[in-house]
């Protein structure tokens, strides 16, 4: 049997897009696989992919947090692709503005048929804010899995930073196996592994595989 793991130093920028309509107009179709990462404006979204990718550039950071307000859409293979959802809850924008982001990221999470996971990126020292819980919620409601990625813990000692990890698993234990919950730290590349395995394996959805194999017969 062949590796089926994804390599994600093989990502590749693909499009940015202010809102789902202009997304579908340049993706071939709502089709393959699409794993989302959201989170607050000031939570390490790009520094994250950066990491995980192994490229310096692939995500653009900046040091005024809520500047990357698009969709931006990184393509790892013909069938899957990572998605960099527009930040939310911190950047000082006029209202008007911050509910064109919200409602950017609110059409593509609630329209897009292949997602097919949602990382939601929170800061260690500051998990579970009210945007972040609705997020999770939703996905949970809408059979999504979510990884609650808690970054920057190279900024916690050891111990505070397991002490932080237990206590946000055990405030979303009801949701049960639908949530992981991993430390990350973009900086030192803490946790990179768990968060690569879980990435591959929703990578790899039954019917993706079937469909692949199928297709390799014929």
């Amino acid at each position: 049997m062949t590796d089926s793991r994804i390599d994600f130093r093989q990502a590749k920028f693909l499009i940015s897009a202010p809102d789902i309509a202009h997304l579908n107009e340049h993706l071939p179709g709502d089709v393959g696989v699409e794993i989302a990462f959201a989170g607050r404006s000031n939570a390490g979204k790009s520094s994250a992919l950066n990491q995980l990718t192994e490229q310096k550039s692939l995500a653009r950071t900046s040091k005024t947090p809520g500047r990357t307000q698009l969709i931006n859409v990184f393509a790892l293979d013909e069938h899957r692709r990572l998605v960099d959802l527009p930040g939310y809850g911190f950047a000082q924008v006029p209202l008007a503005l911050k509910k064109k982001w919200q409602q950017a990221l609110g059409q593509y999470l609630q329209e897009r048929e292949c997602l097919s996971g949602l990382v939601v990126l929170m800061d260690i020292r500051h998990p579970l804010k009210d945007l972040d819980m609705q997020m999770i919620e939703w996905a949970v409601d809408s059979q999504i899995p979510v990884l609650a990625l808690l970054t920057k813990c190279d900024k916690l000692a050891q111990s505070a930073r397991m002490k932080m990890v237990n206590e946000v698993r055990k405030a979303l234990a009801d949701f049960g196996d639908a949530v992981k919950v991993e430390p990350f730290s973009s900086l030192k590349g803490t946790g990179k592994p768990k968060v690569l395995g879980i990435l591959n394996e929703w990578c790899h959805p039954d019917w993706l595989v079937e469909a692949l194999a199928e297709a390799d017969e014929e």
